[in-house]
């Protein structure tokens, strides 16, 4: 429950799935593969909409305005999420204009993970219990779950990259 060893696991998640992007760009970000769940566009705002509601959690700070609009899923556009179209259990739309353009939506995932591991570095309570879609976590354990979550996504990227046929990244 190190904070320092936390923040850094949540910070090295960040690059680890950001790796993964390589080839996808504004006309591509929200193409979808056949039995694959979710596109790039999609999972960056999904990552930077969970690691910013656990941030919420330890920090008291409200998710920013500039990157989030709370609209009923098809509020989004070139310049932020609309949580409701990347929250858990939503489906991605292939919609390009409901989804911030690639580069943005990578400043949005990595202001995230900045925000996330300054909050778990100064946190004093990670061994408090916090509540989680409807379960209490161990909020240490939490940061690494949802650091965990990060490489999840990490994972389908690859799975699309190879569905869409992108190169490998990791030779």
């Amino acid at each position: 429950m190190d904070p320092s060893t936390l923040g850094l696991v949540v910070r090295t998640s960040g690059p680890l799935l950001s790796r993964f992007l390589d080839g996808f760009n504004d006309e591509n970000r929200t193409t979808q593969a056949p039995g694959l769940p979710n596109h790039a566009a999609w999972t960056l705002g999904h990552c930077a909409l969970t690691m910013h509601r656990l941030a919420e959690a330890l920090d008291g700070g409200a998710l920013p305005e500039q990157d989030f609009v709370h609209g009923e899923g098809r509020d989004g556009d070139h310049r932020r999420y609309d949580t409701q179209s990347i929250c858990f259990r939503s489906v991605p739309m292939v919609d390009p204009a409901r989804y911030p353009a690639l580069e943005r939506g990578q400043l949005i995932f990595e202001a995230a993970v900045q925000r996330l591991a300054c909050a778990v570095e100064g946190s004093a309570s990670l061994d408090a219990p916090l509540q989680w879609h409807g379960q209490a976590i161990v909020a240490g354990r939490l940061v690494a779950r949802v650091a965990f979550h990060n490489g999840c996504h990490g994972g389908q990227l690859t799975d699309l990259r190879r569905a869409l046929g992108f190169p490998p990244v990791i030779q």
